[in-house]
């Protein structure tokens, strides 16, 4: 509450009174205020003030004061600017300005260093060097006032401000020497200012008003650094070497020690301070005790002392570890100078007591600093104090119980051993001290070593765990060093201190072996012994042996031997390597030797003896095949081993190893552990392993490895410890090099063997592959499985041995081929549908499991592989492709997808794990795909007819396997053979260069289609896309060798006919037909190449030139090249021409230029060549006319504008070339008008049909009357042709079972004749011409009575309709076929709907036609179609085309007009019971609509459809099927009853599902970013859903989304969910509430409200103000005003004498969300009914699903029939139904009120009762 404090809260724009009078001050004076302050700063008293102008306080800079002044303000942060900015200006101004203003600065900062905040202390100190700095020698007159407190700030508790304050002095006074001076000069002010600071309260500190505790904490760090600084004072001016003879330095001194004097006497000994509960002030005052008693000893009179002693020696009760520094110096210089202080207290209960609490309690933390005084406490207790063995003993005991953890810091524990060891030994070398006579010495000596040595340290350190969490390798490693320093102490002070150690010593060890099963006391010994050799015997020490362990071997050995104690081996392990074998030996022999009588010494031990000695007892002990302890037992054997007689103690050992009696078995465990273990030996003694060699281990070695099942678990064991390599670094090699040879060609074999056994064809025959003149022998699958398993045991072990042997370069990638080819063997297994069941034959899931294994090991070691020799790695890589190559063309137990793919998968692996670089890929892959007799199957010399057969089914494998290799490793990469110059490669390979294989290429195109795949869809389309990534160069020198080599193997192919339309690009389906491979590869990639772009004109006229030198052979024709030649120009006519492209970027009328003079000779030469044949009448079959005639046609191809609505031609033509045209046609139809026969030859037909879709595009404005006549006849002649035939198939199908195989039978006979659909084909081409040329001529020529145009003749309109209905009838014939055949099965329909995929161009034709129809045609064709009698309707054709599983896109979207355009759309959806009565009520529920079997799935039924893919089939049929629903009723009137039923029975029976899958198509996390953008600058994604919706609902229709659905893709399918989404909010916008409203998400709902509120609402409250303003709802009654600007409606009902106005408003979000409706207004009616009436409304508007329009008419209707006497229904309270608009009919028999239906209906299902709801009667 309040005014804020300090500057802040004043006005920034108006400074405060004081500063505003400081700034009116003219710069460098001030003035001098009353009491002598200048502002609210004290001048210090140090200068006088005199009235003289010349005085310097005159001349004080007015900034510098003003910034003085704030220093004396409470605020920090305005202390701390102020320091700031006066710091700044100190560097700024000179000596001069700053002098006049050091009596007022030094009154600040005496306060200031008081102050509580560190950083404004630690700015002052800052400030202070900068003005001294400044001032220079000008500071010298101020020097005494400021030295004071400048000497009590270098001691701040707080580390910065003491570090600032000494820069500060320093920069005063650099040199050393100079401070000293200063501080001499200053003596007296410095001893005066620290004894006013030492007489300070909390409440004297401040003036002002400031909390309590910051008083206290300030007042103690005053205190505490003044007595620090009193402290540091004394040390300086009372040492003697500070110059004595300098006469101010003594005088210093006296000064120094007078005014301790008194300080100590007045402060009575400072016991005030030490009693302070402020460890900081405890901590300063042992400090200036300690300087007290080092430099002024004398000071401290006997009663000082007296009054002192209890509180420094009784200082251990100090728990505080900040103190104990001081302390213990206080204490230990107290006891020094002043020993008889002990006498005047009592030392037990004083000192004694609280010293023995401290070390119990680990001296309260300070262990580090007080552990390291203990040894020189006891040196200064008076031998007096101490009772001999009572106080050692109680010392070292609570010393003990003080000991860290092992969990304390590694520092706290050294410092606890270190100390313990210190005193324990001090103890012990003083005993004379507390000790008369030697007998005493020892007894006190012998007490301690059995007290603290045996039953504390060796009683602890036996205890500690061995292992665990508790357990510390730091505190048991200085632990056991701690013991073994004192053992070693104790040696050197006297060796039979020892004595009772090593009994207790060697009495645990014996106890320990005995107890075989519990081996953690053994373990604590064995640590013990280990660290003995670390601090003992490795420095020289000899009594380890001597003392310690020699006396004890002998017994531990014999019991050793009679127990089987692996733990107990390892101590003589232990001993072995601690002290040698030959020391060991010794001492067991010397208890035997005793017993015998003979003194022997390590000296008198020969090496035959210990030979003698070693091979008789240590070698079969320790060799035990039965033995538990087998393992420590060799370790020990081979610790024995001595350099001087190495040989034969090994061969001694080997020896007896390999002949051990017992069985194989245990001599084959018994060999792997030694050998292991030597290994261990060999790389911990560092020595090379050929000493190890030995003849016998080469033998035993061989014969295990050649051994035959069962093996044995060592086997492998001993075979991979002999062999080593487990590592690259292994050397350590127990056998020879042929030995290593011998074994690894043993495994290999064994392998073999293994792969020999495979199910799988490819993986046996590998073997041919990886050892071809070795015989395999067959034996049992156990057997097998067994030594492969041994095998692959050895390997995982070997590896680097066997990458080691160079003697036979071809063993190791066959080994490693072996590997590989047993890990695919898992794979393959894993994909072969010749899975194992549930009792699966235990062998072969035993053989799977190992293939397993060996597929885990060759994963681990993938990145030794590319560490082999390139020879090794090529050998390997040669071998792999070869099995893998032979795999895919031969296995036949797989289908050739899964090998396929498998082999692919395994290319992938080897170039992976083999290949440096990507030259040794290159190389691979040459190997891989290299040509042999079977593949590749055309691109080879000599070809032959007679290889397509025997070879087809290899080339179409390896195609597909080549194909699947494309897709993983690229076209850069199989095809072009592109090396990268910046790859690392090896130094022995190839330098960089290209491996291009086109004949790969051109093979593919060859072998066209493969297994799930096709060259049209994978080679070519790679092929380019590779292409369009590089220069235009290198795409001539990539498809330039793949052209000529398909146009060579075209031409050199003898070729029988050819079949190609030539009129139309060729589609996929054309280039299907072509059947020799080369032509159609040749077609297909030139078609690609100059469709794409990527070759152009010049490309084009270099091909035509060069297949015109082919065509002629000196006079001859060249009649192969004659064949192929229509094809090829068919391409190439299109990029050697030039035209308009389709959207008119060049007008039609404009002629581009001709061609050059070259094609347009050629061209015309052809054309006059086939008019000199007779007329096609009058050919007959086997004629070569043909291919002339075919070459013509393909030079005048159409092309497809605007999908397939209308074509054009695709070039421009010669007046000569449009007249021989029109020639040729009028001599084909004079012939016919003359001839009575028809020529029904297919070729005749064919070439005729052609020819009259050429004429038709390049010559109709030549045509007359007769040449349309005879085209549009012969159009209908043909497509009625096509007519009849698939009304044949569909009445088959009709009257057929229904199975599949009659179905395929059907369609197969069906399309074993397709010249009537080619013909039909060339029909509708040409039909769509003449349609659309006849809009053309009604558009551009003048209407007049004279024009003879042909083309405006009415009698075409007949022909044209009678054409257009026989298209109809096809369309519907393929839509019943399909229907029908879906009713027998699913597969029926597939089979039907895969039919027409074989002529796809034909049926997007008849769909494009279909959809151009008149409303006349359609109903004749529905007519037609229903009078046929099928067994499935007009309307189930179109829902089976719609939802076919395999679309043609233009049939689709026909059906999808029809179905939703008049006539058909009335029965599309409901059907209609004609049981139904009439005079029932027309909206009773119980009459529900029956929906069609087509569709009712699609609403009634819950699907999973928002859980399929987004293009998923059933997800697109879902959104056609309500899309027509909803365009369907859209288009109904309000009235229709049809409408109302759909309606309800989507509100009641459908599922919501539908708009959850709308919208996953939007993006809702952009539905809320950016909304106010315009259109255009969406981002990607929603842009399109968001135009979609707005379009729908403006033009009230989907059809432009559903036209761009297909193909199916995700953007298609967002912008028709955005279409639906629109549509249904215009539509059913009460149900889409209803969805809306039962989200649950809120960030979910805010995105679909903000899409709607953005791309929706507007336009459909546009719509519905329009609908309403246009709406005739106006009566005498009844008025509406329309504000489009505020989005309202006023709705005005008067009646008589009473009137009501309701507003209804639009929300933004209309119609997510519900209009508002108010009444602003009523008159004469009452509250109860206004209410009613307002809820009314509101029920209207808000449930009426359709226009708003609408709801009110149906209010106010509701309203008229109220005045007329009709009785509301008394559950709604309306007249009018809300939803169905039925009137109340239904009455109680009791109480007579009438109800709604509907209500009733509710009332009751939701009451589960059948009551009257107001009288509650029985209804």
């Amino acid at each position: 509450m309040g005014r804020q404090k300090g500057e802040a809260a004043r006005s920034k724009a108006r400074p405060s009174s004081s500063s505003l009078a400081a700034s009116l001050l003219p710069s460098g004076a001030t003035a001098v205020g009353f009491g002598g302050y200048v502002g609210s700063s004290r001048i210090d008293a140090s200068t006088p003030i005199t009235q003289d102008t010349d005085s310097p306080f005159l001349d004080i800079d007015g900034e510098l004061a003003q910034h003085l002044k704030r220093l004396a303000r409470k605020d920090p942060t305005t202390k701390l600017k102020a320091l700031t900015t006066l710091s700044t200006l100190l560097k700024q101004k000179s000596a001069k300005d700053v002098s006049p203003i050091i009596p007022q600065w030094a009154f600040e900062y005496k306060k200031l260093l008081l102050d509580y905040n560190r950083e404004v202390r630690r700015a002052t100190h800052d400030t202070m060097a900068n003005l001294v700095s400044t001032v220079g020698r000008d500071l010298a007159p101020h020097l005494k006032s400021l030295m004071g407190p400048w000497w009590f700030s270098q001691f701040d508790a707080v580390h910065e401000v003491s570090q600032a304050a000494k820069r500060s002095f320093q920069a005063a006074f650099p040199v050393q020497e100079k401070r000293l001076d200063a501080l001499m000069l200053c003596t007296d002010e410095v001893f005066m200012y620290l004894e006013e600071n030492l007489k300070l309260t909390p409440q004297s500190m401040s003036d002002k008003a400031v909390a309590l505790d910051e008083l206290q904490e300030m007042h103690q760090q005053v205190i505490s650094s003044s007595l620090l600084s009193l402290a540091t004072l004394l040390d300086v001016l009372t040492n003697e070497k500070h110059g004595s003879e300098l006469k101010h330095a003594l005088k210093a001194r006296s000064t120094a020690i007078s005014h301790a004097e008194k300080l100590i006497s007045f402060h009575k000994c400072f016991m005030e301070f030490l009693k302070s509960p402020s460890s900081s002030i405890r901590s300063a005052t042992y400090s200036l005790i300690r300087s007290y008693i080092k430099n002024i000893p004398h000071v401290l009179n006997e009663a000082n002392i007296k009054t002192i002693a209890p509180s420094i020696l009784g200082a251990f009760q100090e728990k505080d570890p900040t103190c104990h520094s001081s302390m213990w110096e206080a204490i230990l210089l107290f006891s020094r100078r002043f020993p008889e202080s002990w006498t005047t207290l009592s030392v037990q209960k004083v000192v004694f007591n609280r010293f023995w609490s401290f070390l119990r309690n680990g001296c309260f933390g300070s262990r580090q600093v007080s552990y390291p005084a203990l040894v020189l406490f006891l040196d200064c207790v008076p031998n007096k104090a101490i009772t001999k063995d009572g106080f050692f003993v109680e010392f070292f005991r609570n010393f003990w119980a003080g000991k860290v953890h092992s969990e304390s810091l590694n520092a706290d524990q050294l410092a606890f051993f270190k100390s313990y060891r210190e005193c324990f030994l001090w103890a012990l070398q003083n005993a004379e001290r507390y000790c008369d006579g030697l007998e005493a010495i020892n007894h006190f000596q012998h007490t301690l070593v059995d007290e603290v040595l045996l039953k504390l340290l060796w009683h602890n350190y036996i205890t500690v765990p061995v292992s665990g969490q508790l357990t510390n390798i730091d505190h048991i490693q200085e632990f056991g060093k701690c013991i073994t320093e004192i053992l070693s102490s104790l040696f050197s002070l006297n060796p039979n201190l020892l004595s009772s150690f090593c009994s207790t010593f060697e009495e645990n060890c014996l106890n320990a072996f005995k107890q075989t099963e519990n081996s953690e006391n053994v373990e604590k010994i064995i640590r013990f012994l280990l660290l003995v050799d670390i601090h003992a015997v490795q420095k020289g020490d000899s009594w380890p042996l001597s003392y310690l362990v020699g006396p004890m071997l002998p017994k531990s050995f014999k019991l050793i031997q009679t127990i089987d104690s692996s733990n107990a081996v390892k101590f003589m392990v232990i001993a072995v390597s601690t002290f040698g074998p030959r020391k060991v030996v010794q001492e067991i022999m010397h208890e035997e030797n005793m017993s015998n009588s003979q003194s022997v010494n390590i000296k008198d031990l020969s090496l035959k003896e210990f030979l003698q000695y070693f091979k008789g007892i240590f070698v079969p002990w320790c060799l035990q095949t039965n033995s538990s302890s087998i393992l420590a037992r060799l370790d020990l054997l081979l610790a024995l081993l001595d350099d001087e007689c190495f040989s034969e103690q090994w061969d001694s050992i080997v020896l007896h190893a390999t002949g051990i009696h017992d069985s194989d078995s245990d001599r084959t465990f018994v060999l792997a552990l030694l050998m292991e273990k030597t290994r261990e030996e060999i790389i911990k003694r560092k020595v090379h392993p050929n000493n190890w060699h030995h003849e016998l281990l080469d033998s035993t070695a061989l014969l295990i490895a050649r051994s035959c099942p069962p093996f044995g678990s060592s086997n492998a064991r001993f075979i991979r410890a002999v062999l080593g390599g487990i590592t690259e670094e292994d050397q350590t090699i127990l056998v020879s090099e042929n030995t290593s040879l011998l074994i690894f060609e043993e495994i290999f074999q064994k392998l073999q063997t293994f792969i020999s056994t495979s199910n799988f064809t490819w993986i046996k025959n590998s073997n041919s592959f990886l050892n071809p003149n070795k015989q395999i022998t067959i034996q049992e699958p156990e057997t097998v499985l067994e030594m492969a398993t041994f095998s692959l045991e050895v390997l995982k072990s070997t590896f680097f041995r066997l990458k080691s042997l160079t003697k036979n370069p071809h063993l190791l990638p066959s080994i490693l081929a072996t590997l590989f080819i047993i890990d695919w063997e898992h794979a393959t297994s894993a994909v072969s549908n010749d899975g194992l069941d549930d009792v699966a034959d235990t062998k072969v899931t035993d053989r799977i499991a190992f293939c397993k294994s060996v597929h885990g090991y060759r994963c681990k070691m993938y990145k030794s592989f590319k560490t082999l020799s390139l020879d090794s790695r090529k050998v390997l890589g040669g071998t792999l492709v070869q099995v893998i190559r032979w795999g895919v063309v031969n296995e036949e137990n797989l289908d050739v997808d899964k090998i396929t793919s498998l082999g692919c998968l395994f290319v992938l692996e080897v170039l992976d794990n083999l290949c440096e670089g990507q030259i040794e890929e290159q190389i691979l892959l040459d190997e891989l795909l290299k040509k042999d007799d079977s593949w590749p199957l055309w691109i080879v010399p000599d070809f032959k007819d007679e290889t397509v057969s025997s070879n087809a089914s290899e080339s179409h494998r390896m195609a597909a396997f080549v194909d699947k290799l494309i897709s993983k490793l690229g076209i850069a990469r199989v095809i072009v053979g592109t090396v990268s110059y910046t790859s690392s490669s090896s130094s022995d390979v190839a330098p960089p260069q290209r491996y291009p294989r086109a004949w790969l290429a051109a093979e593919m195109l060859c072998t066209w289609k493969w297994h799930n795949g096709d060259a049209l869809s994978s080679i070519l389309p790679s092929l380019v896309q590779y292409t369009k990534n590089q220069d235009s160069l290198f795409a001539n020198n990539l498809f330039d060798p793949i052209v000529r080599i398909l146009l060579d193997g075209a031409l050199e192919k003898t070729i029988k006919k050819m079949s190609f339309f030539g009129i139309y690009p060729a589609p996929h389906d054309e280039l299907e037909s072509i059947e020799e491979v080369f032509v159609r590869g040749l077609v297909a990639v030139l078609k690609t190449l100059f469709e794409g772009n990527i070759w152009g004109k010049e490309k084009a006229f270099e091909l035509f030139n060069l297949l015109m030198g082919r065509l002629f052979v000196g006079e001859s024709i060249n009649l192969d090249c004659l064949k192929i030649l229509p094809v090829v120009i068919s391409v190439l006519i299109g990029p050697l021409s030039s035209q308009a492209d389709e959207f008119g970027n060049e007008s039609n009328d404009e002629i581009a230029p001709l061609e050059g003079n070259q094609i347009h000779d050629v061209i015309k030469g052809w054309l006059e060549k086939i008019l000199s044949f007779p007329p096609l009448n009058t050919w007959n079959s086997g004629e070569d006319m043909e291919d002339w005639f075919e070459l013509v046609m393909s030079c005048y191809p159409v092309r497809a504008t605007k999908g397939m609505q209308g074509f054009k031609p695709q070039r421009h033509i010669s007046d000569k070339e449009r007249s021989l045209l029109v020639d040729l046609l009028r001599n084909q139809r004079f012939h016919s008008a003359t001839s009575t026969a028809v020529n029904k030859l297919p070729v005749v037909q064919m070439l005729l049909s052609k020819l009259t879709v050429v004429t038709i595009g390049y010559c109709w404005t030549e045509f007359d009357q007769e040449d349309w006549e005879f085209l549009l006849y012969k159009s209908r002649f043909w497509i009625e042709s096509a007519v009849v035939s698939m009304e044949e198939v569909a009445e088959s199908v009709n009257e057929t079972s229904g199975t599949p195989e009659n179905l395929r039978r059907i369609v197969s006979g069906s399309d074993s004749d397709s010249v009537p659909l080619k013909l039909a084909t060339n029909a509708l081409i040409a039909f769509s011409m003449f349609r659309g040329l006849k809009t053309i001529k009604n558009e551009n020529e003048n209407e007049n009575e004279n024009d003879q145009n042909p083309l405006r003749l009415e009698k075409f309109d007949a022909i044209k309709d009678r054409i257009l209905e026989g298209i109809l009838r096809l369309f519907f014939s393929t839509g019943a076929t399909e229907a029908i055949a879906g009713s027998y099965s699913s597969e029926g329909s597939l089979v039907i709907s895969s039919s027409r995929l074989d002529h796809s161009h034909f049926w997007e034709l008849v769909g494009s036609s279909v959809v151009d129809s008149s409303v006349l045609a359609r109903d004749r064709a529905i007519r037609s179609f229903e009078i046929w009698g099928l067994s499935k309707g007009a309307v189930s054709s179109l829902y089976a085309i719609l939802f076919t599983e395999k679309p043609v896109p233009c049939l689709q979207y026909a059906a999808y007009v029809i179905l939703s355009s008049q006539p058909v759309s009335d029965s599309a959806f409901v059907i209609e019971d004609a049981s139904e009565e009439t005079d029932k009520d027309s909206h009773d529920l119980s009459l529900r609509v029956r929906l069609r079997d087509e569709v009712s799935r699609f609403f009634e039924k819950p699907y999973d459809v928002i859980y399929l893919d987004l293009v998923a089939l059933e997800r697109v049929n879902v959104f056609l099927a309500w899309s027509l629903l909803i365009s369907y009723l859209l288009s109904s009137p309000s009235s229709s009853r049809t409408r109302e039923k759909l309606i309800q029975h989507i509100q009641e029976a459908s599922n919501s599902t539908i708009l959850d899958c709308i919208f996953q198509h939007v993006p809702l996390e952009l539905c809320t970013v950016n909304i106010k953008k315009k259109l255009s600058e969406l981002p990607e994604g929603i842009a399109e859903v968001a135009a979609a919706a707005t379009r729908a609902i403006t033009d009230s229709s989907v059809l432009f989304a559903v036209e761009s659905l297909w193909p199916i893709g995700p953007n298609g399918m967002a912008s028709f969910a955005g279409a639906i989404y629109g549509l249904m909010l215009r539509t059913v916008p009460a149900y889409v509430r209803g969805w809306f409203n039962d989200i649950r998400d809120r960030t979910t709902s805010s995105a679909i409200e903000s899409f709607t509120r953005a791309w929706c609402s507007p336009p459909l409250i546009t719509n519905e103000l329009s609908q309403i303003k246009k709406a005739n709802l106006c009566d005498e009654n009844f008025s509406v005003t329309v504000s489009k600007s505020a989005n309202e409606v006023v709705a005005t009902y008067t009646k008589d004498e009473t009137g009501m106005d309701l507003v209804i408003r639009l929300p933004a979000s209309y119609s997510l969300r519900p209009v508002d409706v108010e009444c602003t207004r009523s008159l004469g009616i009452s509250e109860v009914k206004q209410r009613k009436w307002l809820l009314s409304m509101m029920s209207f508007v808000r449930n009426q699903n359709g226009a708003l329009a609408e709801a009110i008419g149906i209010w106010k209707s509701n309203f008229d029939k109220e005045f007329e006497g009709v009785e509301e229904c008394p559950i709604c309270y309306s007249v009018i139904h809300t939803a169905n608009h039925s009137l109340p009919r239904l009455a109680c028999r009791t109480c007579k009120h009438k109800f709604h239906s509907a209500c009733l209906y509710k009332w009751f299902s939701t009451s589960h009762k059948s009551n009257c709801p107001l009288c509650q009667s029985p209804f």
